[in-house]
């Protein structure tokens, strides 16, 4: 389960390369389905669920996910609607697990019968500290760069320069890459949320 419907399309979009990649035959099964023959004895499905799919495919999506015809199920909330029930959910992964409320990551383990929890987070909130050092979560740290992909730098620039640092980012983006800047929100705003 993923905050937001880019995060799990890029999560959906990510699986299926990888299985892709692994020798798999793939067949495309229906609206957001996708099965990989070869890389288990039986055919692997993977599904995404969100909630922008038309109601029709939703619904379809539904029933496949109660029969068990979906082997891995990626998604937003939309996947702890009371309309999503799981054949035998094993695994319940939420990423960006400090998105979600304790109410939203409960509702997708009660979606099993005492399924396995994994939650992911790159931002350390005290609360998720707190659990990790006195409740019931162990901590695994990820502590190298995946393949190919190099270190990001982050930089303080005194204020003279200020006009050096985005014209440097100007170039950046012209080559086709990202960029952000932080700022804190000195006033309140009612069209900002902080």
């Amino acid at each position: 389960m993923a905050p937001t419907e880019v995060l799990a399309e890029q999560h959906f979009s990510n699986i299926c390369d990888y299985l892709s990649n692994a020798n798999t035959q793939k067949e495309k099964i229906g609206n957001n389905v996708e099965c990989y023959i070869g890389f288990l004895s039986q055919p692997l499905t993977i599904a995404l669920l969100i909630g922008s799919l038309k109601d029709s495919v939703k619904e379809d999506l539904h029933r496949k996910i109660k029969q068990g015809e979906i082997d891995i199920v990626i998604g937003t909330h939309a996947l702890i609607q009371k309309e999503v029930e799981f054949y035998q959910l094993g695994l319940a992964v939420t990423d960006e697990q400090q998105r979600f409320g304790v109410l939203q990551r409960s509702a997708l383990r009660q979606k099993g019968f005492n399924p396995h929890i994994l939650v992911m987070t790159a931002t350390p909130i005290p609360r998720t500290m707190a659990l990790t050092l006195y409740g019931d979560l162990d901590l695994s740290v990820i502590d190298e760069l995946p393949p190919g992909r190099q270190e990001v730098k982050t930089r303080f620039l005194e204020p003279r320069y200020t006009e050096k640092a985005y014209s440097f980012l100007r170039r950046q983006v012209s080559n086709g890459k990202q960029a952000f800047i932080i700022c804190p929100l000195i006033e309140e705003s009612e069209t900002l949320e902080a």
